[in-house]
């Protein structure tokens, strides 16, 4: 386990509102804070329910001036647009950080089988759920994690979260791809 900084850096990514037609372009945003200090953003895309989550995170932070600086990569949930399953220990090997699903409660997991039995290659989204390892409930989070221990992880979001059980930055990045998309935030962040 390595030792956590006092004020961690991250980027925090969510999907914006979308279109619910399949295939769709679903907005990407990825906000950077420092702790819980909002220091920079990207902005990307995907497909609804399309296989592109993982490599548009990647091309996003790959190369960039952020990665180099952040400490851990937060995404809200393990999909973005539906099921656009990210591969999360392909995400950590790539990015050379640790990587994080943060969920907002336990998920319902015959509930999201049964989601995913009516997109194709539902064998394929499902492995890819499975391979982002346990789902961890420590300190009032719920996660999924590759390339840290879940006690580093805990302590970390408790850090960058002012408020409540969301982190700031993937408060920031909902309420940002919600006022782009919409005209204004939503509620829920």
């Amino acid at each position: 386990m390595s030792r956590l900084p006092p004020l961690p850096r991250v980027a925090g990514f969510d999907d914006a509102p979308f279109v619910k037609r399949a295939g769709a372009v679903v907005p990407l945003v990825g906000t950077v804070c420092g702790g819980t200090r909002f220091e920079g953003l990207v902005w990307g895309r995907v497909r609804k329910d399309g296989w592109n989550a993982t490599d548009e995170v990647c091309r996003l932070l790959v190369g960039g001036k952020f990665l180099p600086q952040l400490h851990l990569v937060l995404l809200d949930g393990i999909a973005f647009g539906g099921f656009n399953v990210v591969d999360l220990p392909r995400l950590a090997e790539r990015l050379g950080k640790p990587c994080v699903a943060v969920m907002r409660r336990m998920p319902d997991l015959e509930a999201v089988e049964r989601a995913l039995r009516n997109l194709p290659r539902a064998e394929r989204r499902l492995e890819l759920l499975k391979r982002a390892g346990p789902i961890h409930q420590r300190g009032g989070f719920t996660f999924q994690v590759q390339g840290e221990e879940p006690a580093w992880v805990a302590e970390a979001l408790k850090r960058l979260t002012d408020r409540g059980h969301v982190p700031e930055a993937l408060r920031l990045a909902h309420l940002i791809g919600s006022a782009v998309v919409t005209g204004e935030s939503s509620k829920r962040a």
